[in-house]
């Protein structure tokens, strides 16, 4: 499995002189999850189902994450992914389903876990899985204890550029978010869309929603099921690499 993740907190702590910005954040996996399987081969296929056949395309080709993982580990499979997590929400599927090969190749050492961080920030989380602080550009993880959690998301069907988002935060002077995330602010300044899809899970659960990281995803922690929601529990760390 491949599962999603969610960014439940998120605190920019400084940007480094390559441009990138360091963090401070709580991420956990959901039980919202992608299925990734390997036969020998070669090559890439990608079946779309459920809340993800809603949003953006997910591309075939050397670019696509689970491509460059393959470099990366220097393998070679015929991989399938059936595709639950919403593309371009920022739940980290295409970096869960990277994450799926470095443990299926068993890379998931602590060098292996850092080193995946050249594939996305978000993948050295999602080869651990289950909740940990997430520092630095991402490649530091510790693990936290497990807590049994429900929340409910919502998806736009339009994604948000990650690395415009950061600009924004730089040329608003950095600001710090008024919940839980310093990036919301910046966020809304790049895709002022979002504010509506906020609205709509705020009236819905009576609870201030707050962004996936960059986005575009809201949520709230509670159960509150209804039409264009994904209600999802948190999942524990792996313990090995998959079979």
């Amino acid at each position: 499995m491949s599962p999603a993740k969610l960014t439940v907190s998120l605190r920019v702590t400084g940007v480094l002189p390559n441009g990138y910005h360091t963090i401070d954040a709580e991420m956990v996996s959901l039980d919202l999850a992608d299925t990734v399987t390997f036969e020998p081969g070669d090559g890439l296929r990608i079946d779309v189902e459920g809340a993800a056949a809603a949003g953006l395309t997910v591309t075939v080709g050397p670019d696509n994450l689970v491509a460059r993982a393959l470099t990366m580990v220097e393998r070679r499979a015929l991989v399938t992914i059936r595709k639950r997590i919403p593309a371009g929400a920022g739940l980290g599927g295409g970096s869960g389903n990277a994450a799926a090969v470095m443990r299926w190749a068993g890379r998931v050492s602590p060098d292996d876990v850092a080193a995946s961080a050249r594939l996305g920030a978000d993948v050295p989380f999602c080869v651990v899985g289950g909740r940990a602080r997430v520092s630095g550009i991402g490649e530091q993880i510790e693990p936290l204890p497990f807590i049994d959690r429900v929340f409910t998301l919502v998806c736009p069907p339009f994604g948000v550029s990650t690395p415009a988002v950061y600009t924004a935060w730089d040329r608003l002077g950095g600001p710090r978010g008024g919940g839980l995330n310093d990036l919301e602010p910046a966020a809304l300044v790049v895709e002022p869309r979002l504010a509506v899809w906020r609205d709509r899970l705020g009236d819905a659960s009576g609870r201030r929603p707050h962004l996936a990281g960059s986005g575009s995803t809201w949520f709230v922690e509670g159960e509150f099921p209804g039409e264009g929601r994904i209600v999802t529990r948190t999942t524990a760390p792996f313990a090995s690499a998959p079979e």
